[in-house]
């Protein structure tokens, strides 16, 4: 979609009227057509003849004309450099408004984002509400001080995030230099390793409510595997957005899909293991009698701490997937990559928050 900025157009000898080149041109024009332009001591003689003014006036009269006639012969230099500045100002002002609607709809899917997420909290609890005795209310208060630090953490993290992909983009629409890139890209790539830091310390305090998603919006939760995105997907969707891309590059990526997909299905198979293991040891023993299922509970529960450990593994598999891609691709290719990913992020908050307003348009 253009950008209401690229509307205006670039203030050239085009565009804006110049009065110096105008007169330049006026003069030349008359004298290639055989006309006498007059000299400003001949108009002085007249105006004095006529008016009958002091030599004071006169005077004054003359000076005025002869800086009239250094303007018309102002260097065409000069001229070229003031338009070369109204263009430099006028791609100054196309990038600040660029940027300045760029921003204005980044907040309009944050305000989004954060009214469908009062709307599921209100939800969730009025759900729960309901059938929770006191002492497990207690227990689910202590845990989700914790939970509550990482949505609000969570919240400034998407807003962060969003503000750097606006400078990754504006860094490569402006062509700075690879020093400046590199910048942009570690600091782009230290904000993911803080968000993986942040799930290990919001694992230990609930690791269901991690995996299960509730933090992320409705179409982020249809792609979740284990509590984030599926590396060697993740790496289907960036590498056409990266053409051309050198045959080894290719190559390259290739192999660290493959080593992906294997390392995601060994933690996949490990997860269905642990679900088997849980449901044998919840439904050994009987009838449940009271008091007879505590053992079983009780080894459950054991089981249930090696989930903290999967969300950390797929994470750690995370974290080096971009590592590896940045090793494999050039500053610039880094950069777009990670504005990809930073789109396609923001596409699918995006699509929650209309599909959220679809379904209480229904409603």
């Amino acid at each position: 979609m253009q950008s209401p900025a690229s509307h205006f157009l670039p203030m050239t000898g085009m565009g804006m009227y110049d009065p110096v080149n105008h007169i330049g041109t006026w003069a030349e024009n008359f004298k290639g057509n055989g006309f006498t332009i007059t000299s400003p001591s001949t108009i002085l003689e007249v105006n004095t003849k006529l008016d009958n003014q002091s030599e004071d006036t006169s005077n004054g009269t003359f000076g005025h004309a002869t800086n009239y006639d250094e303007e018309t012969t102002k260097p065409a230099d000069k001229v070229q450099r003031r338009l070369a500045q109204n263009r430099e100002a006028a791609r100054k002002s196309r990038l600040r408004k660029k940027a300045y609607v760029q921003q204005l709809e980044t907040s309009r899917l944050r305000l989004l984002q954060l009214e469908q997420e009062l709307h599921q909290t209100r939800q969730q609890g009025f759900n729960a509400g309901g059938g929770l005795g006191a002492s497990h209310s207690g227990f689910s208060g202590a845990v989700n001080s914790g939970i509550t630090t990482f949505q609000m953490e969570y919240g400034r993290w998407v807003e962060k995030n969003n503000k750097q992909v606006i400078e990754l983009r504006n860094a490569l629409n402006s062509y700075q230099s690879d020093a400046d890139l590199e910048t942009l890209v570690d600091n782009v790539m230290k904000h993911y390793f803080e968000l993986f830091q942040m799930k290990q310390t919001a694992a230990k305090a609930d690791v269901f409510y991690l995996m299960s998603g509730m933090w992320k919006t409705t179409a982020e939760r249809f792609f979740l595997w284990i509590g984030g995105f599926r590396p060697s997907e993740l790496l289907k969707v960036l590498v056409p957005q990266l053409d051309p891309l050198a045959e080894n590059q290719l190559l390259d990526i290739c192999n660290l899909r493959r080593s992906c997909q294997q390392a995601e299905d060994a933690l996949s198979q490990g997860l269905d293991k642990l679900q088997e293991i849980v449901v044998d040891t919840l439904a050994a023993g009987g009838q449940m009698d009271e008091g007879s299922s505590i053992p079983q509970i009780a080894a459950t529960m054991d089981k249930l701490g090696d989930l903290v450990s999967f969300v950390n593994q797929a994470d750690h598999l995370r974290k080096e997937t971009l590592n590896q891609m940045s090793h494999i691709l050039t500053t610039h290719q880094t950069a777009r990559g990670l504005l990809a990913l930073g789109d396609y992020l923001e596409r699918l908050r995006a699509l929650s928050s209309l599909w959220a307003a679809r379904q209480r348009e229904a409603a």
